[in-house]
């Protein structure tokens, strides 16, 4: 792989933009879940451009592929994975698979969710324990796999992606918001069992993001709301969540563990 020109990375304003290479990054195994669309597909990315080996897991095959064809046309490489992160015995089986056949994970980042709208009245048990399966249980079994590994070397990064959601106490997203809350507390947990073994674990809560998927759910006119509401008024991209992720995964950041970092352009 190319090293990764600093020069070649554009802001999503259209201009020029130096932005942090962290040498600490290049060559790392990272596995990034839900990589194929939105703010994972700027995290996947993000580490490919640092020169990390980046693999990702989604269900989503046509926006997975397309992000894999799209980085070839830019000299750029990550692995797509069909899983299934419900199906916990075929995702830890996956995961003992990948890193018997090409070595421990460095860094794990829990990514995926889903921010489907819902009624308090018209949740049923099927659909609560559904919710919690797509936006939690995953993350734990995720970094239960590569946990080992992690340890028996020393060293380890796991970083979950959790929400502003819950902090606003928006409409229509209890159990999504449940589910964020939880990754704070289980981050902390994380940390704190794990730091013996040198494996940090930290959160990022990204504010609104502008990826397709939220544009379903805001006019331009509920865009703008959010944009007034917000400290510095830029509108943020998956670039911006990258940003701090990579910098949460990389040596810079190695005694920083077991904290939650807003990356909302101060909405919150």
């Amino acid at each position: 792989m190319a090293e990764a020109d600093p020069m070649d990375m554009v802001a999503a304003d259209g201009a020029e933009a130096l932005k942090a290479l962290y040498p600490s990054l290049r060559g790392k195994r990272v596995l990034v879940t839900g990589g194929g669309s939105g703010i994972g597909a700027g995290i996947v990315e993000g580490f490919a451009a640092q020169g990390a080996d980046v693999t990702f897991f989604d269900i989503a095959r046509e926006d997975s592929n397309a992000l894999v064809e799209r980085m070839k046309a830019g000299k750029r490489k990550a692995c797509f994975e069909y899983v299934d992160l419900t199906d916990i015995a075929t995702l830890q089986g996956m995961i003992a698979r990948l890193i018997e056949r090409s070595g421990p994970f460095d860094i794990l980042v829990n990514n995926a969710a889903n921010d489907d709208r819902h009624s308090i009245d018209d949740i049923t048990e099927d659909y609560f324990d559904n919710r919690l399966n797509v936006n939690l249980k995953h993350m734990f079994f995720c970094a239960q796999a590569v946990i080992p590994s992690m340890r028996a070397r020393g060293r380890g990064v796991i970083v979950n992606l959790g929400s502003i959601s819950w902090h606003l106490g928006l409409n229509d997203l209890t159990l999504y918001q449940t589910c964020k809350a939880a990754i704070e507390g289980l981050t902390r947990s994380l940390a704190r069992d794990l730091g013996p073994d040198g494996i940090r674990a930290t959160c990022v809560i990204p504010g609104n993001v502008r990826t397709p998927r939220q544009l379903k759910w805001y006019t331009p006119e509920g865009e703008a709301e959010i944009v007034a509401a917000q400290c510095l008024k830029g509108r943020l991209v998956p670039d911006d969540i990258a940003a701090m992720v990579m910098f949460l995964a990389s040596d810079d950041a190695r005694l920083i563990t077991g904290h939650s970092y807003f990356v909302d352009a101060g909405w919150r």
